[in-house]
């Protein structure tokens, strides 16, 4: 059960989902002396940070089933073909929606693929060694729609 918050507590504290929609109330009713400008300014930084993490979670999602691809020809299945499909969409969507973010899965690349790699170890059962160090593919075939590791 939830938790009762005293009334005293700012709206922000009490029920964020109530202050997002009173803040956008005000926004819209250009009611600028009534904003909660310290918040509203941290929610939007949040907005864009889970749009990057958007990206990030995606990419690691998208290496790992490329690499469980190419190392386990012969497990694999619809499910790892449609999570590629699936994570490079979703990728593409979320990169159209906010075209700054366009540089931004190659600067994460590095980072998701250390961690693909080790993931990709713990669900396969083969030894992370079998796995390159350094991503095996590039950015275009991460996110070209008929890139397969070793064909189909």
């Amino acid at each position: 059960m939830a938790k009762p918050q005293p009334a005293d507590l700012p709206l922000y504290e009490r029920d964020f989902y109530a202050w997002t929609q009173d803040q956008a109330a005000k926004l819209r009713a250009r009611a600028h002396n009534s904003i909660d400008w310290d918040n509203a300014a941290e929610e939007l930084e949040s907005l864009g940070d889970s749009q990057r993490n958007e990206i990030e979670s995606r990419m690691n999602v998208l290496l790992v089933h490329l690499l469980k691809w190419r190392y386990q020809p012969d497990r694999r299945s619809g499910s790892w073909k449609g999570s590629i499909v699936e994570q490079r969409n979703r990728l593409q969507r979320r990169i159209a929606k906010s075209p700054s973010l366009k540089a931004y899965p190659a600067e994460v690349l590095g980072d998701e693929y250390a961690l693909a790699r080790t993931l990709a170890a713990a669900e396969t059962d083969l030894p992370e060694d079998v796995f390159p160090h350094e991503c095996p593919f590039t950015l275009d075939d991460i996110l070209d729609p008929a890139f397969y590791p070793d064909g189909e």
